[in-house]
């Protein structure tokens, strides 16, 4: 069984922040679940559709500013959808930016999210 984590080139860590995107259907805020350099998870109830593009506005507080990222929904599902940013982000901003980031051996379940 192949699962989403052996599926990927690059680490994800947890992660629990509100991110904001633009769709094509509006603009949204909702939760992160984990985030790399090469995608996130953004979790809610909304239905996005595979392939979608979007743009994902994720704050870096220790530089006070919001990192613009566009990318591709590749992955749906009952809890959220995975993005594959169109390109990778520095792997450098996950050491300066204080998001509380742990490597993301066991993401966070539905249920930790809910508190």
């Amino acid at each position: 069984m192949n699962s989403a984590r052996n599926r990927r080139r690059y680490p994800r860590h947890t992660a629990q922040f509100s991110a904001k995107y633009i769709a094509k259907e509006g603009m949204y805020r909702d939760l992160v679940k984990d985030i790399g350099p090469g995608g996130v998870f953004v979790c809610t109830r909304r239905k996005m559709v595979q392939g979608r593009i979007i743009n994902l506005q994720i704050p870096i507080l220790v530089f006070d500013k919001r990192l613009s990222l566009m990318g591709t929904v590749v992955r749906c599902d009952a809890v959220g959808f995975a993005v594959m940013f169109d390109k990778l982000i520095d792997e450098k901003i996950f050491n300066a930016a204080d998001w509380g980031l742990t490597c993301a051996e066991d993401s966070l379940d539905s249920e930790d999210l809910k508190n």
